[in-house]
């Protein structure tokens, strides 16, 4: 079942003693979860309603991507069976940096309802308890209110979170408790061992696979400029304004992200497939390398430099999981450079700030 065709939205005024204890960093903006079901079998869809609340005196403004309200876009949920994690295996986005537009209204007191269907999402297959919470966290998940006409773009160095209380499942699946499901990165990556190393192409017109190339060759010049940087054992500016302060656990895990990702390029079959329409750069499934969907604004972007298109490959490659495992904390340079700044753990697990790190514009020692 597709769970795009689910979503389902209502606005309406719930009473304060009924929401969540707001918490640190979430500007008052509470999250439950209610499932249709509590109790399911092999036959159906896990499908779970998400309510967002603005418990706060002032109005709030949340990042549309870090809501379920136009279909869930990120990893939004924290699922477990039997106490073990359960990998997510949605999309990671490259995007622009967030404008007024990306931001949803939550009035004084008011609430947001969507329906989402978790099993499309996540592994569901294997019979257990199974237990659900929703969590958001990102530098760009909350943002000032209007100035007159226009959003005053927050300059908050404050990682905002907004996270529920979880919620229990029993699933009497189509596998039997305790089997072990092959992690699908460590499946997909064997999968990948036996294709050709290069680029291929899927629904990219011969002017498109021109434009691509010419993404890939300036790739491979931030891979190969970041592994030479981070082998010197260099720790200045350009790496303090991506990355922050240093530390040795830090730095060792940049720099196997980085050779990780000369790796892909150098050796593994890429797969660039140009049948996105949507507005972002690009996408990835984490758990299927190496295989990048472009998108609108890949197009436009510039070979290399900033948000270019060698960037964004760059940026891609860090999510998948065999690479880098990337997350997305913070979108643009701006919120990046200040993701550096307020907690360089989260920087060393951003996939923008790998990709600033390999563009390096403006260039910085």
């Amino acid at each position: 079942m597709n769970w795009n065709h689910l979503v389902k939205s209502s606005v309406g005024i719930v009473a304060a003693a009924a929401c969540l204890a707001a918490q640190a960093g979430s500007n008052g903006v509470t999250v439950s979860l209610t499932p249709e079901k509590a109790s399911l079998n092999k036959e159906d869809d896990v499908v779970m309603r998400v309510t967002i609340t603005n418990t706060s005196s002032k109005p709030q403004y949340v990042l549309k991507w870090h809501t379920p309200f136009a279909g869930v876009q990120d990893h939004l949920f924290d699922v477990t069976r039997d106490g073990v994690n359960v990998p997510y295996q949605g999309r990671h986005y490259k995007r622009p940096a967030p404008t007024a537009k990306d931001y949803y209204l939550l009035k004084p007191g008011a609430s947001h309802t969507a329906k989402v269907e978790l099993s499309a999402l996540y592994d569901m297959s294997v019979t257990g308890d199974y237990a659900v919470r929703y969590h958001a966290a990102s530098l760009n998940l909350f943002n000032s209110p209007p100035d007159g006409n226009s959003m005053t773009m927050s300059t908050e160095r404050e990682i905002g979170e907004i996270e529920s209380a979880p919620v229990s499942l029993w699933i009497d699946g189509r596998l039997e408790r305790g089997t072990v499901v092959a992690d699908p990165a460590e499946l997909a990556s064997r999968q990948q061992l036996a294709g050709t190393a290069g680029i291929s192409f899927a629904s990219c017109s011969s002017g498109q696979q021109t434009s691509i190339n010419a993404g890939v060759a300036a790739a491979k010049s931030m891979a190969n400029s970041g592994v030479n940087y981070l082998n010197s054992g260099l720790t200045g500016t350009r790496y303090k304004k991506w990355f922050g302060t240093y530390s040795s656990g830090r730095y060792a895990t940049v720099k196997t992200h980085y050779a990780n990702i000369k790796n892909a390029l150098d050796t593994k079959p890429i797969v660039v497939d140009c049948s996105c329409k949507e507005s972002y750069y690009a996408y990835v499934y984490p758990n299927q390398p190496y295989k990048i969907y472009v998108c609108n604004a890949f197009w436009s972007a510039p070979t290399s430099g900033t948000d270019s298109k060698g960037g964004t490959l760059v940026h891609e490659l860090s999510h998948f999981n065999v690479v880098g495992a990337t997350d997305d904390w913070a979108y643009g340079q701006s919120s990046a450079a200040s993701l550096a700044t307020s907690n360089p753990t989260k920087a060393v697990d951003n996939a923008d700030s790998h990709e600033y790190f390999g563009e390096n514009t403006p260039s910085l020692p």
